[in-house]
């Protein structure tokens, strides 16, 4: 397929790479240059600017950081759409946004999915994301084979925002599970434990996670390296704390997970990975 991908940064670079891989022909834009000049050894071609990158292009795919940022991208390949293309967002955003921007491309025969994932900059390079999705079914079917390159689960969620809000849930299980996962460890080692052997005895049992199987050795190891970014899960719980405005909804651990993301942020852990929460437990933990 001919394909448009906007946005190669630490997630989008390896889902680019296994559409191309799999023998699409990729045209690549990335506001910051050079990342996008990197995929052209993969056999990306890479284009001007986000217009070009979109022009002619069956299906055109966003991964950029917040909903400004999809806003503008939308608003700069616009022009260039016209009836058939089909445009996908990865990124993680508004509900209310995507909707809005289904909404705007609807009349000139243009679908619109939101298609956020997890599984962090390991699932993208591997394709065994999740991805949630939300649009008309019919478009779905048609991004389907397209999704099963960079996904192992697929789930179609319903309308437009849909996906969006599948994410947002799921964000704050994964905040809350990686809470869950650096308290244990720290714990285990104020205790005298070997923090390693922990993890490896409770993560087969009822207290297993992703966060605890992938992250909490990484906390062990101090390797505070970025999967996905502390900024980033920040902006998730903004966002996830104002769709719960909207619909009337208090959620303390949420507020939880805001104050301890925000904590490791002003250690200076912003750009690192979110496993670097721990590093916010550590200062808050000791009431010696």
């Amino acid at each position: 397929m001919e394909i448009g991908w906007i946005g190669t940064g630490i997630m989008g670079a390896p889902m680019a790479r296994r559409l191309i891989g799999a023998g699409n022909r990729v045209r690549v834009f990335n506001r910051s240059a050079d990342k996008a000049r990197a995929l052209a050894a993969d056999g990306a071609i890479v284009a001007a600017d986000a217009a070009a990158c979109a022009a002619g292009a069956e299906v055109v795919f966003i991964m950029v950081p917040d909903t400004p940022d999809v806003e503008a991208t939308v608003a700069k390949i616009e022009p260039a759409l016209v009836a058939g293309q089909l445009v996908v967002d990865m990124s993680t955003i508004s509900p209310m946004a995507e909707r809005a921007i289904a909404s705007r491309l609807k009349p000139a025969g243009v679908d619109y999915l939101d298609a956020p994932v997890s599984g962090g900059d390991v699932g993208a390079r591997d394709g065994t994301l999740a991805i949630m999705v939300g649009g008309p079914a019919p478009a779905f079917e048609r991004a389907r084979p397209l999704f099963e390159l960079l996904g192992r689960r697929v789930t179609h969620m319903g309308a437009s925002g849909a996906g969006q809000m599948t994410k947002l849930a799921n964000q704050i299980a994964v905040a809350l599970a990686l809470e869950a996962a650096a308290e244990a460890i720290k714990f285990a080692r104020a205790g005298g434990l070997d923090a390693s052997r922990v993890v490896e005895a409770i993560g087969a049992g009822a207290a297993g996670s992703w966060q605890l199987s992938n992250l909490g050795p990484k906390i062990i190891a101090g390797d505070y390296r970025p999967g996905f970014f502390i900024k980033l899960i920040r902006k998730d719980l903004r966002l996830v704390a104002e769709a719960a405005r909207e619909s009337g909804l208090a959620l303390p651990g949420l507020s939880l997970m805001a104050s301890m993301f925000n904590a490791a942020a002003a250690l200076g852990h912003d750009l690192d990975g979110t496993q670097a929460v721990a590093a916010a437990l550590d200062r808050l933990a000791d009431v010696k």
